[in-house]
């Protein structure tokens, strides 16, 4: 999608609030939360480490392999990410993503059968291309990058490329003969990153040089170290995001920690020169993302629906196969007919909606289910200012025209978790779903449960355990049938209010 040069009225920050649980780092555009990004201790991310890994087990009929690299889950590797199958080096397929040292330029072509490249227990050298999500495993890939700040090594290419972002033509061509240059007859290939653009051999050098040097000790960490072990890890969070997100247009790099405060300016000293200005230290007493609102945006971002300034509103619901959202016109009603009514709502339902998908970190497939609109031209606005705001967006997205039903299909490419994931668990009462039983069913199950063990009741006496919202409701909605219930098993049923049991749970005593 579009670039920071496409964008030159867009003011950016990078604000870090950094403590030893956790890091997290907002970026806020023009003094707006847009990209937010969380690490704790227990769950750094793994992807863009070198492993070693051990195949543990090839299956010819997905033409995949389990790779054992000593994480909880066996990491998953296609047979077109297998060292020098599958793929072929293609620069006018490149996009420089989000995370390109996990997008390879290549484009596919015939691959030998899995099983004659790869045997269980052979020990290979692998990168993580996708962190493990939910219930998967990491997925891997031999086709290993290593990203610096203008440039990304590729180890097992020969070849040189530039980023497509970078539309000058001239300077397109000044890049790659310069990197050639610099390359020589050194093994692997470069790929020129967008923020390269204008930058010197002075610049280039040393990180080209790096890099190199970078892959060498892995090499030889490899040839050394058992599997499984990690070779190499990316950086953390806070490098990571200075390396990827700094632009021209950043004004401030804030932090509210001294000691990454020195780090930071040790690491864009020597490999972002030009932002050292722009770090600031963080010194007031407000905790710093009270002070930037950034907390207020984070709670409207893990709510469901969120509301718009017009009093319609939208809701996100995320499910395994696909994210849904639905617009709504609320309690705005216009000024003059409904379907200038409905058009407003769905402009301001386009505008937030990418900006909601881009903060949420929502990847895979997406459904938006706008307003009907009577009028073809309004279709096509809704959609061109749909389409328009995620050029603000750096993850690759796909849009398919919206439909007579007003329904937009899209996909955004996944970067890691999403925020709900990233923050928040399964409720465990719910199990994930939202929903619990009524007080009505955990009664007549209750009742049930007494039924079926008539025989087991060794006296004259039960005593019913269970949730105080279901024993209120029994003593006021069902007191007749209790009644009745204990003539037909000749007992006397005692109900016992519970404060600490969940609303489904309930103990019988007395069978």
């Amino acid at each position: 999608m579009g670039s920071d040069q496409s964008q030159p009225l867009i003011e950016k920050e990078i604000i870090i609030s950094a403590t030893r649980q956790e890091t997290r780092v907002a970026l806020m555009e023009n003094k707006l939360l847009s990209e937010f990004y969380h690490e704790s201790v227990r769950d750094r991310r793994i992807a863009g480490s070198v492993y070693k890994g051990r195949v543990s087990r090839v299956l010819p009929g997905m033409q995949a392999a389990f790779v054992d690299i000593g994480l909880e889950k066996a990491a998953f590797l296609y047979v077109s990410d297998v060292e020098g199958q599958g793929r072929e080096y293609s620069e006018i397929e490149f996009e420089d993503e989000r995370e390109p040292e996990t997008e390879v330029p290549f484009k596919k072509r015939a691959s030998a059968p899995i099983e004659t490249l790869l045997t269980e227990s052979q020990l290979i050298t692998a990168q993580v291309a996708k962190e493990p999500l939910g219930r998967k495993g990491a997925r891997i890939t031999q086709h290993i990058s290593l990203p610096g700040r203008n440039i990304v090594y590729l180890p097992n290419v020969d070849h040189v490329g530039v980023s497509r972002r970078i539309e000058d033509e001239k300077e397109r061509q000044r890049l790659k003969e310069l990197v050639e240059k610099l390359k020589g007859e050194n093994p692997g290939g470069y790929i020129v990153r967008t923020v390269s653009a204008g930058c010197k051999e002075e610049e280039l050098r040393p990180e080209m040089d790096f890099l190199r040097r970078l892959w060498e000790e892995i090499s030889k960490k490899s040839a050394f170290q058992a599997a499984p072990s990690l070779l190499h890890s990316d950086l953390d969070l806070i490098s990571r995001s200075i390396r990827d997100l700094y632009t021209p247009s950043v004004r401030r790099i804030v932090v509210d920690s001294p000691d990454e405060y020195r780090e930071i300016l040790d690491f864009v000293n020597t490999f972002v020169p030009q932002a050292a200005s722009a770090v600031e230290l963080y010194t007031r007493p407000e905790p710093i993302f009270d002070f930037y609102g950034i907390e207020i945006e984070l709670s409207r971002a893990m709510e469901k629906r969120v509301w718009l300034k017009s009093g319609g509103y939208i809701v996100i619901e995320m499910t395994e196969a696909l994210t849904a959202i639905d617009v709504n016109t609320g309690s705005f009603v216009g000024k003059r007919n409904l379907e200038e009514t409905i058009l407003k709502t769905n402009l301001e339902a386009a505008k937030e909606i990418a900006y909601q998908l881009r903060l949420r970190n929502i990847g895979g497939i997406i459904i938006i289910d706008f307003i009907d609109m009577e009028h073809e031209e309004n279709r096509l606005k809704v959609f061109e200012t749909f389409r328009t705001e995620f050029e603000k967006d750096r993850a690759k997205t796909n849009l398919l025209q919206i439909s007579s039903l007003g329904l937009v299909e899209m996909t955004r490419k996944r970067v890691g978790e999403n925020l709900g994931r990233s923050l928040s668990e399964a409720c465990p009462y719910c199990d994930g779903t939202g929903m619990v039983r009524s007080k009505s069913t955990v009664a007549a199950e209750i009742f049930r449960d007494l039924r079926r063990k008539r025989n087991l009741i060794t006296g004259e006496d039960v005593v019913v355990e269970a949730n105080k919202d279901v024993v209120q409701f029994i003593f006021e909605e069902e007191r007749a049938d209790l009644e009745m219930l204990e003539q037909a098993l000749g007992v006397h049923i005692t109900l016992k209010a519970r404060k600490d049991f969940h609303r489904e749970e309930y103990e019988i005593a007395g069978v």
